[in-house]
């Protein structure tokens, strides 16, 4: 199987195929997508509706679909896993590429969160609503270059979509040593971890998982957790809400019937897994 990579979304993207010249296919779609979801480019769609300030604006049909992924994991995990703390995270100094991050005299005072909703192709938001789509949007991106049929299997930053049957992934720790090696198989996987992108606010280390019951840098003993379900985007918004709920991550994990398995690195080095990995050798 041939195997391509590059790097778009401010990540590195894997590809694998049979087919001769899948990698430049999934490379031009990432290349779109970036232009639609990213942040930080001025040109993107998602900076012009982040400038805007009218109440209700219209997207384009990409930006939609990607929105009602969003907008569908937001209530399948309680509100956990929200675009709209894009403000937040401005707030906390994650205003740039994370290459460009500086740190912070201080910890800001975080303003409240705001709300949004899409229909039809429109986007309503209550004023100073910034959204954020980062993880969301590059397993989304994995979804639909698999699909779509562009490649069979995709990984961005970790987020891994798969149409493959033979599909064996590696899960690494924090600390860049196998936790470990699954069976995949057709479908998705993806990890959350506070340990990758971090920078200081004041006296404090900060990271890039921000907690929208608080809008701060979640406060959890897990470092990472890891995912598999039937798309990289529902893996995607799983993991960070395993993360998230903490000590209570996997018992939330096994009460939802979208999650296949869950998997936590804890503070402390201890590996903790639901049923549902199938290792492989």
């Amino acid at each position: 199987m041939r195997h391509a990579e590059f790097r778009a979304m401010g990540t590195n993207v894997m590809v694998w195929d049979a087919a001769y010249g899948a990698g430049q296919s999934v490379q031009s779609w990432f290349d779109q997508a970036e232009a639609i979801f990213s942040r930080f480019l001025p040109t993107s769609e998602l900076t012009a509706l982040n400038r805007s300030t009218d109440p209700a604006i219209a997207v384009t049909g990409t930006m939609a679909a990607c929105l009602a992924a969003a907008a569908d994991l937001r209530d399948r995990t309680d509100g956990l896993v929200d675009p709209a703390v894009g403000g937040a995270l401005i707030e906390w100094g994650y205003d740039q590429t994370f290459a460009a991050v500086a740190d912070k005299d201080q910890s800001p005072t975080p303003s409240a969160a705001g709300d949004w909703s899409v229909h039809e192709g429109v986007v309503n938001r209550t004023p100073g609503t910034l959204l954020d789509l980062g993880g969301i949007a590059k397993g989304w991106a994995c979804d639909r270059a698999v699909e779509q049929g562009l490649a069979s299997v995709v990984s961005a930053g970790g987020d891994v979509r798969s149409s493959d049957p033979s599909t064996v992934v590696l899960i690494d720790d924090p600390w860049g040593e196998t936790a470990l090696q699954v069976h995949l198989g057709v479908g998705g996987l993806a990890t959350s971890s506070t340990t990758r992108r971090r920078w200081r606010a004041g006296d404090d280390e900060v990271h890039h998982i921000i907690d929208p019951r608080t809008l701060a840098p979640a406060v959890t003993p897990v470092l990472s957790a890891t995912v598999m379900a039937a798309t990289a985007v529902a893996a995607e918004a799983g993991a960070k809400a395993v993360l998230l709920h903490g000590e209570s991550g996997l018992a939330w994990a096994e009460q939802q019937d979208w999650i296949d398995a869950a998997l936590v690195v804890w503070h402390n080095g201890n590996v903790f897994a639901t049923n549902g990995w199938e290792m492989a050798a």
